[in-house]
């Protein structure tokens, strides 16, 4: 625990420039008696620290001193291996930047913990390109110098210029000020305002990019998981949204409800099956749901879908008939 306590420290240090005994102790959460233990042995143990008198002295690194990764332990070093491993770089056009960083953090660790970390990072695969099923998870993606310049404006908070493909429109030009990036399953998006209204662009629609030297309209905090979430809410309230009212096996209960934007109201029938009341983004995206459940599902409501269902399944009927 006293290791792990002296890189703290040091890496406390490190990140403020100069903090007095009572906020070393604040921050470690130990008595001001023992950081100047911990002061002293780090200085013993060649970590060139020094005290600063005065009303606004403390301790401080002498500048320019940096540390190697010596203070991960082994479960630390896998779980950044193991985030290396997700697919938000390779969104973002930072996959090759990233395989950079794992070499570099399995060079610095301890001799004694780079074999074995690296032999269970090979025993942990996440987010593989196909599921049990043989279903491909397809990545999207975007020219590196796309990408990269839509990056430097999120992070510099200045305007971006966009050439952007909306679906089933002309590619037009747009100027917008970016907030954060996200990326949902290989897709990544843009959050940004444009006319102080809320936008959302996936990145595949981005044909090309330009940072401008305007500074962004924005806020200089942003709570990313919150803003995705509201926008994500409104995405799933507004178009053209169907309310069905369905009987479902409820060994394909999650089928449904996985397809489904919300689900309403639920409650068993008498048989033992499930009578859900669901809403799905569009009427196409309503009868292709409940298709996909074959006789394992029945349409209750709305009409029109009982009879879009009913004519699909005549016409495969018609189909595949007895040939003379």
């Amino acid at each position: 625990m006293r290791a792990d306590r002296l890189v703290s420290l040091v890496l406390l240090l490190r990140q403020h420039g100069r903090l007095s005994a009572a906020a070393l102790a604040r921050e470690l959460e130990v008595s001001t008696r023992t950081v100047l233990r911990d002061i002293e042995a780090l200085s013993a143990a060649g970590v060139p620290v020094y005290a600063e008198r005065g009303r606004h002295g403390g301790f401080a690194l002498l500048p320019g001193f940096r540390t190697e990764l010596t203070g991960l332990n082994h479960d630390e070093a896998l779980a950044l291996l193991v985030a290396g491993s997700r697919r938000g770089a390779q969104a973002f056009g930072l996959d090759s930047a990233l395989a950079s960083a794992m070499l570099k953090v399995v060079d610095a660790l301890p001799e004694s913990y780079r074999e074995t970390a690296a032999g269970a990072a090979q025993r942990l695969l996440i987010d593989p390109e196909i599921d049990l099923l043989s279903r491909r998870l397809v990545a999207e993606e975007v020219p590196d110098a796309t990408v990269a310049e839509v990056r430097r404006a999120v992070f510099t908070g200045h305007k971006l210029r966009i050439h952007y493909a909306a679906v089933g429109q002309t590619p037009k030009w747009r100027t917008v000020d970016p907030i954060g990036l996200v990326t949902v399953r290989g897709q990544g998006y843009l959050l940004a305002t444009r006319s102080g209204a809320d936008r959302t662009y996936r990145l595949s629609r981005v044909l090309a990019a330009e940072e401008l030297a305007e500074p962004a309209q924005r806020p200089d905090r942003v709570d990313l998981d919150r803003a995705w979430q509201e926008r994500s809410t409104r995405f799933r309230t507004g178009g053209d949204q169907v309310t069905v009212l369905v009987r479902v096996d409820p060994a394909r209960r999650e089928d449904l409800v996985g397809t489904a934007l919300t689900v309403r109201a639920e409650e068993a029938d008498a048989d033992g099956w499930l009578r859900l009341e669901v809403t799905f983004q569009d009427p196409r995206h309503a009868e292709w749901a409940l298709w996909q459940l074959t006789t394992n599902a029945e349409a209750l409501a709305p009409q029109w879908l009982r009879d879009s269902l009913r004519n699909r399944a005549v016409a495969i009927a018609t189909r595949y008939g007895v040939s003379s």
